[in-house]
Protein backbone atom coordinates (compact mmCIF):
# COMPACT_ATOMS: atom_id res chain seq x y z
CA UNK A 1 0.00 0.00 0.00
CA UNK A 2 0.97 3.65 -0.80
CA UNK A 3 1.56 6.53 1.54
CA UNK A 4 -0.38 9.75 0.95
CA UNK A 5 0.13 13.41 1.69
CA UNK A 6 -2.64 15.82 1.82
CA UNK A 7 -1.76 19.44 2.23
CA UNK A 8 -4.48 21.19 3.74
CA UNK A 9 -5.45 18.19 5.98
CA UNK A 10 -6.77 19.87 8.16
CA UNK A 11 -9.22 21.51 6.30
CA UNK A 12 -12.65 20.99 5.78
CA UNK A 13 -11.96 19.11 2.81
CA UNK A 14 -8.40 17.68 3.97
CA UNK A 15 -10.49 16.11 6.93
CA UNK A 16 -12.66 14.55 4.94
CA UNK A 17 -10.28 12.90 2.48
CA UNK A 18 -8.46 11.70 5.21
CA UNK A 19 -11.46 9.81 7.00
CA UNK A 20 -12.92 8.73 3.34
CA UNK A 21 -9.27 7.31 2.37
CA UNK A 22 -7.48 6.10 5.21
CA UNK A 23 -7.97 2.61 4.37
CA UNK A 24 -6.85 3.03 0.87
CA UNK A 25 -3.56 3.94 1.73
CA UNK A 26 -1.10 2.49 4.41
CA UNK A 27 -0.46 5.56 5.87
CA UNK A 28 -1.95 9.18 5.63
CA UNK A 29 -0.19 12.42 6.39
CA UNK A 30 -1.34 15.79 7.30
CA UNK A 31 0.27 19.01 6.47
CA UNK A 32 -1.11 21.77 7.25
CA UNK A 33 -0.65 25.21 9.51
CA UNK A 34 -3.51 24.63 11.41
CA UNK A 35 -3.53 22.40 14.56
CA UNK A 36 -5.54 19.23 13.34
CA UNK A 37 -7.72 17.76 16.04
CA UNK A 38 -6.30 14.13 16.15
CA UNK A 39 -8.65 12.71 17.86
CA UNK A 40 -11.05 12.95 14.47
CA UNK A 41 -8.28 11.56 12.51
CA UNK A 42 -7.64 7.98 11.41
CA UNK A 43 -5.05 5.74 13.30
CA UNK A 44 -3.08 5.73 10.07
CA UNK A 45 -2.63 9.59 10.26
CA UNK A 46 0.63 11.83 10.94
CA UNK A 47 0.26 15.48 11.09
CA UNK A 48 3.21 18.13 10.39
CA UNK A 49 2.08 21.60 11.47
CA UNK A 50 3.83 23.80 8.71
CA UNK A 51 3.55 26.48 5.92
CA UNK A 52 4.12 25.22 2.45
CA UNK A 53 5.00 28.52 1.51
CA UNK A 54 8.22 27.88 3.68
CA UNK A 55 9.68 25.07 0.71
CA UNK A 56 12.58 24.03 3.23
CA UNK A 57 10.22 22.64 5.94
CA UNK A 58 7.91 21.04 3.31
CA UNK A 59 11.10 19.26 1.52
CA UNK A 60 11.84 18.23 5.01
CA UNK A 61 8.59 16.11 5.05
CA UNK A 62 8.47 14.81 1.86
CA UNK A 63 11.98 13.72 2.27
CA UNK A 64 11.11 12.26 5.63
CA UNK A 65 7.70 10.39 4.94
CA UNK A 66 8.27 9.29 0.95
CA UNK A 67 4.47 9.63 -0.08
CA UNK A 68 3.90 8.47 -3.46
CA UNK A 69 0.99 10.26 -3.75
CA UNK A 70 -0.03 13.93 -2.94
CA UNK A 71 -3.19 15.59 -2.67
CA UNK A 72 -2.85 19.38 -2.65
CA UNK A 73 -5.90 20.77 -0.91
CA UNK A 74 -4.60 23.54 0.59
CA UNK A 75 -5.39 26.94 -0.39
CA UNK A 76 -6.14 30.20 1.00
CA UNK A 77 -9.81 31.27 0.47
CA UNK A 78 -11.41 34.36 -0.82
CA UNK A 79 -11.31 36.18 2.97
CA UNK A 80 -7.90 36.01 3.52
CA UNK A 81 -5.80 38.98 2.16
CA UNK A 82 -4.73 39.37 -1.61
CA UNK A 83 -1.34 38.78 -0.37
CA UNK A 84 -2.12 35.66 1.58
CA UNK A 85 -3.81 34.51 -1.13
CA UNK A 86 -1.20 34.85 -3.27
CA UNK A 87 1.36 33.55 -0.75
CA UNK A 88 -0.70 30.36 -0.61
CA UNK A 89 -2.52 29.83 -3.84
CA UNK A 90 0.83 30.57 -6.34
CA UNK A 91 3.73 30.16 -4.05
CA UNK A 92 2.61 27.53 -2.02
CA UNK A 93 1.25 25.50 -5.26
CA UNK A 94 4.73 26.01 -6.73
CA UNK A 95 6.59 24.39 -3.55
CA UNK A 96 4.12 21.23 -3.79
CA UNK A 97 5.11 20.81 -7.01
CA UNK A 98 8.87 21.22 -6.84
CA UNK A 99 8.95 19.45 -3.81
CA UNK A 100 7.10 16.56 -5.44
CA UNK A 101 9.34 16.27 -8.66
CA UNK A 102 12.37 16.82 -6.45
CA UNK A 103 11.44 13.86 -4.48
CA UNK A 104 9.74 11.49 -7.11
CA UNK A 105 6.15 11.58 -6.02
CA UNK A 106 4.34 9.55 -8.54
CA UNK A 107 1.04 11.95 -8.95
CA UNK A 108 -0.16 15.27 -7.24
CA UNK A 109 -3.91 15.81 -7.32
CA UNK A 110 -4.25 19.87 -7.24
CA UNK A 111 -8.00 21.03 -6.03
CA UNK A 112 -8.68 23.81 -8.55
CA UNK A 113 -11.86 25.36 -8.54
CA UNK A 114 -14.77 26.21 -11.06
CA UNK A 115 -14.14 29.90 -9.63
CA UNK A 116 -11.63 29.66 -12.96
CA UNK A 117 -14.49 30.16 -15.45
CA UNK A 118 -15.40 33.87 -13.69
CA UNK A 119 -18.91 34.60 -14.42
CA UNK A 120 -19.58 32.98 -18.16
CA UNK A 121 -22.62 33.45 -20.02
CA UNK A 122 -23.37 29.79 -21.45
CA UNK A 123 -24.22 26.71 -19.41
CA UNK A 124 -23.03 24.07 -18.89
CA UNK A 125 -19.42 25.01 -18.68
CA UNK A 126 -16.88 22.49 -20.10
CA UNK A 127 -13.25 22.08 -19.07
CA UNK A 128 -12.06 23.44 -22.42
CA UNK A 129 -13.89 27.09 -21.67
CA UNK A 130 -12.31 29.93 -20.66
CA UNK A 131 -10.69 30.49 -17.88
CA UNK A 132 -11.78 34.29 -16.52
CA UNK A 133 -10.78 35.19 -12.79
CA UNK A 134 -12.95 37.08 -10.66
CA UNK A 135 -10.63 38.55 -7.67
CA UNK A 136 -7.35 37.24 -5.84
CA UNK A 137 -8.84 33.86 -5.52
CA UNK A 138 -10.11 33.35 -8.90
CA UNK A 139 -6.79 34.67 -10.52
CA UNK A 140 -4.73 32.83 -8.06
CA UNK A 141 -6.37 29.48 -9.13
CA UNK A 142 -5.93 30.37 -12.90
CA UNK A 143 -2.06 30.69 -11.94
CA UNK A 144 -1.88 27.73 -10.45
CA UNK A 145 -3.44 25.38 -12.89
CA UNK A 146 -0.80 26.97 -15.69
CA UNK A 147 1.83 25.96 -13.06
CA UNK A 148 0.16 22.41 -12.89
CA UNK A 149 0.62 22.48 -16.70
CA UNK A 150 3.65 23.53 -16.52
CA UNK A 151 5.44 20.55 -14.22
CA UNK A 152 3.38 18.37 -16.49
CA UNK A 153 6.03 19.23 -19.30
CA UNK A 154 8.58 18.44 -16.74
CA UNK A 155 7.72 14.82 -15.98
CA UNK A 156 5.19 15.36 -12.83
CA UNK A 157 1.43 13.48 -13.34
CA UNK A 158 -0.71 16.13 -12.04
CA UNK A 159 -4.54 15.47 -12.38
CA UNK A 160 -6.35 18.86 -12.17
CA UNK A 161 -10.17 18.86 -9.87
CA UNK A 162 -12.09 21.97 -10.71
CA UNK A 163 -15.03 21.18 -7.93
CA UNK A 164 -18.50 23.30 -8.34
CA UNK A 165 -19.08 24.58 -4.13
CA UNK A 166 -19.17 21.27 -1.68
CA UNK A 167 -20.66 20.61 1.42
CA UNK A 168 -21.84 18.04 3.60
CA UNK A 169 -20.98 16.82 7.33
CA UNK A 170 -18.83 19.71 9.11
CA UNK A 171 -19.34 22.19 6.55
CA UNK A 172 -19.71 25.34 7.88
CA UNK A 173 -18.70 29.22 6.47
CA UNK A 174 -21.54 30.47 4.44
CA UNK A 175 -23.62 27.68 4.62
CA UNK A 176 -23.62 27.93 8.56
CA UNK A 177 -25.30 31.06 7.93
CA UNK A 178 -27.98 29.58 5.89
CA UNK A 179 -28.34 27.21 8.33
CA UNK A 180 -28.73 28.45 11.27
CA UNK A 181 -31.17 30.87 9.17
CA UNK A 182 -33.36 27.80 8.30
CA UNK A 183 -33.03 26.71 12.01
CA UNK A 184 -34.57 29.82 13.17
CA UNK A 185 -37.58 30.22 11.12
CA UNK A 186 -36.36 33.23 9.03
CA UNK A 187 -37.56 34.32 5.91
CA UNK A 188 -34.61 32.86 3.50
CA UNK A 189 -33.91 35.98 1.06
CA UNK A 190 -32.16 34.73 -2.15
CA UNK A 191 -31.17 36.91 -4.72
CA UNK A 192 -33.52 37.21 -7.66
CA UNK A 193 -36.35 35.10 -8.54
CA UNK A 194 -34.30 31.98 -7.57
CA UNK A 195 -35.36 30.31 -11.14
CA UNK A 196 -31.42 30.34 -11.86
CA UNK A 197 -29.84 26.75 -11.66
CA UNK A 198 -26.86 26.61 -8.96
CA UNK A 199 -24.96 23.44 -9.14
CA UNK A 200 -23.32 22.24 -5.90
CA UNK A 201 -21.30 19.27 -4.55
CA UNK A 202 -21.21 16.41 -1.72
CA UNK A 203 -18.16 16.30 -0.25
CA UNK A 204 -18.02 12.26 -0.14
CA UNK A 205 -18.75 12.82 -4.52
CA UNK A 206 -15.92 15.07 -3.99
CA UNK A 207 -13.44 12.81 -2.52
CA UNK A 208 -14.65 9.60 -4.85
CA UNK A 209 -13.42 11.87 -7.72
CA UNK A 210 -10.10 12.53 -5.88
CA UNK A 211 -9.63 9.06 -5.32
CA UNK A 212 -10.29 8.45 -8.82
CA UNK A 213 -7.81 10.83 -9.98
CA UNK A 214 -4.88 9.09 -7.35
CA UNK A 215 -5.25 5.58 -9.05
CA UNK A 216 -6.78 5.63 -12.75
CA UNK A 217 -4.86 5.39 -15.52
CA UNK A 218 -2.15 8.02 -16.23
CA UNK A 219 -2.89 8.65 -19.29
CA UNK A 220 -6.99 8.93 -18.40
CA UNK A 221 -5.96 10.85 -15.55
CA UNK A 222 -3.51 13.58 -16.19
CA UNK A 223 -6.03 15.68 -17.38
CA UNK A 224 -8.29 18.75 -16.07
CA UNK A 225 -11.76 17.99 -14.21
CA UNK A 226 -15.15 19.27 -13.65
CA UNK A 227 -16.96 17.58 -10.28
CA UNK A 228 -20.63 19.04 -9.35
CA UNK A 229 -23.52 17.18 -8.56
CA UNK A 230 -26.02 15.14 -11.07
CA UNK A 231 -29.04 16.98 -9.77
CA UNK A 232 -29.86 19.96 -9.27
CA UNK A 233 -33.22 22.46 -9.72
CA UNK A 234 -33.61 26.11 -9.42
CA UNK A 235 -32.38 27.59 -6.24
CA UNK A 236 -35.48 28.28 -5.26
CA UNK A 237 -36.65 24.55 -5.46
CA UNK A 238 -33.42 23.53 -3.39
CA UNK A 239 -33.56 25.60 -0.71
CA UNK A 240 -37.50 25.49 -0.08
CA UNK A 241 -36.61 21.38 0.06
CA UNK A 242 -33.63 22.20 3.02
CA UNK A 243 -36.63 24.82 4.52
CA UNK A 244 -39.25 21.96 4.27
CA UNK A 245 -37.28 19.25 5.57
CA UNK A 246 -36.36 22.21 8.39
CA UNK A 247 -39.93 22.37 9.51
CA UNK A 248 -38.43 25.54 11.13
CA UNK A 249 -41.39 28.05 9.51
CA UNK A 250 -38.67 28.85 7.53
CA UNK A 251 -39.33 29.70 3.89
CA UNK A 252 -37.74 31.34 0.48
CA UNK A 253 -38.95 34.84 -0.44
CA UNK A 254 -37.46 36.45 -3.94
CA UNK A 255 -35.71 39.35 -3.94
CA UNK A 256 -34.90 42.18 -6.47
CA UNK A 257 -31.25 41.18 -7.56
CA UNK A 258 -29.75 44.73 -7.93
CA UNK A 259 -31.10 46.14 -4.83
CA UNK A 260 -29.80 43.19 -2.57
CA UNK A 261 -26.76 42.90 -4.58
CA UNK A 262 -25.99 46.78 -4.08
CA UNK A 263 -26.41 46.22 -0.58
CA UNK A 264 -24.12 43.46 0.28
CA UNK A 265 -21.51 45.23 -1.67
CA UNK A 266 -21.89 48.53 0.68
CA UNK A 267 -21.90 46.22 3.56
CA UNK A 268 -18.73 44.30 2.36
CA UNK A 269 -17.18 47.31 1.68
CA UNK A 270 -17.76 48.71 5.60
CA UNK A 271 -16.72 44.79 6.63
CA UNK A 272 -20.59 44.48 7.83
CA UNK A 273 -20.88 41.55 6.18
CA UNK A 274 -19.00 38.08 5.67
CA UNK A 275 -20.38 37.41 1.77
CA UNK A 276 -17.90 38.54 -0.51
CA UNK A 277 -18.68 39.52 -4.03
CA UNK A 278 -18.19 35.75 -5.45
CA UNK A 279 -20.74 34.76 -3.17
CA UNK A 280 -23.81 37.57 -3.83
CA UNK A 281 -22.47 38.57 -7.58
CA UNK A 282 -22.72 35.11 -8.84
CA UNK A 283 -26.07 34.14 -6.81
CA UNK A 284 -28.62 34.96 -8.94
CA UNK A 285 -26.81 33.75 -12.23
CA UNK A 286 -26.71 30.13 -13.57
CA UNK A 287 -23.72 28.16 -12.43
CA UNK A 288 -23.19 24.39 -13.73
CA UNK A 289 -20.51 22.32 -15.27
CA UNK A 290 -20.71 19.85 -17.23
CA UNK A 291 -19.28 16.58 -15.96
CA UNK A 292 -19.22 14.11 -18.55
CA UNK A 293 -15.62 14.20 -19.28
CA UNK A 294 -14.67 12.71 -15.14
CA UNK A 295 -17.72 9.96 -15.95
CA UNK A 296 -16.03 9.07 -19.33
CA UNK A 297 -12.82 9.22 -18.17
CA UNK A 298 -12.99 7.97 -14.73
CA UNK A 299 -16.27 6.42 -14.72
CA UNK A 300 -17.38 8.58 -11.71
CA UNK A 301 -20.81 8.92 -10.79
CA UNK A 302 -22.46 11.60 -8.29
CA UNK A 303 -24.05 10.04 -5.39
CA UNK A 304 -26.03 13.07 -4.01
CA UNK A 305 -28.30 15.90 -5.49
CA UNK A 306 -28.41 19.29 -4.40
CA UNK A 307 -30.90 19.12 -2.10
CA UNK A 308 -29.88 16.05 -0.60
CA UNK A 309 -25.99 17.03 0.26
CA UNK A 310 -28.32 20.29 1.82
CA UNK A 311 -29.89 18.11 4.05
CA UNK A 312 -27.37 16.31 5.16
CA UNK A 313 -25.12 18.96 5.83
CA UNK A 314 -28.02 20.79 7.62
CA UNK A 315 -28.62 17.48 9.81
CA UNK A 316 -25.17 17.47 10.54
CA UNK A 317 -25.45 20.82 11.72
CA UNK A 318 -28.25 20.43 14.37
CA UNK A 319 -26.30 17.56 15.68
CA UNK A 320 -23.51 19.60 16.29
CA UNK A 321 -24.12 23.18 16.54
CA UNK A 322 -23.85 23.42 20.35
CA UNK A 323 -20.22 22.22 20.23
CA UNK A 324 -19.01 24.59 16.90
CA UNK A 325 -16.88 26.81 18.42
CA UNK A 326 -15.94 30.38 17.92
CA UNK A 327 -15.86 31.97 14.65
CA UNK A 328 -13.01 32.62 11.99
CA UNK A 329 -12.52 32.41 8.20
CA UNK A 330 -12.72 28.59 6.92
CA UNK A 331 -15.13 26.19 6.07
CA UNK A 332 -14.67 24.47 9.01
CA UNK A 333 -16.20 27.40 11.48
CA UNK A 334 -19.20 29.67 11.84
CA UNK A 335 -18.69 32.84 10.25
CA UNK A 336 -19.16 35.97 11.92
CA UNK A 337 -22.87 37.66 10.77
CA UNK A 338 -22.31 40.87 11.09
CA UNK A 339 -24.81 42.79 10.38
CA UNK A 340 -27.09 39.79 8.65
CA UNK A 341 -27.71 38.62 11.94
CA UNK A 342 -30.06 41.90 12.54
CA UNK A 343 -31.84 41.00 9.34
CA UNK A 344 -32.59 37.90 10.16
CA UNK A 345 -33.70 38.71 13.53
CA UNK A 346 -36.34 41.16 11.64
CA UNK A 347 -37.08 38.38 9.38
CA UNK A 348 -39.41 37.12 11.42
CA UNK A 349 -41.36 40.47 11.86
CA UNK A 350 -42.07 41.41 8.31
Amino acid sequence: MKKLLVTGGAGFLGYHICNQLSKQFKEVIVVDIAEAEKKEYPKNTKFYVLDITNKQKLDEVIKKEKPELVVHAAAALPLYTKKRIYQVNVSGTKNVLQSSLENKVERVVHISSTAVYGVPKKHPIYETDKLVGVGPYGETKIIAEHLCNQYRKKGLLVPIIRPKTFIGTGRLGVFQILYDWVEFGARIPIVGNGKNHYQLLDVEDLVNAIYLALVSNAKLSDDAFNVGAGEFHTVYEDVSELCNYAKSGAKVIRTPAKAIKLALMIFEAMKLSPLYKWVYGTADTDSFVSTEKIQNQLKWHPKYSNSQALIKSYQWYLDNKDNLGGTGVTHRVAWSQGILGIFKKMSRIF
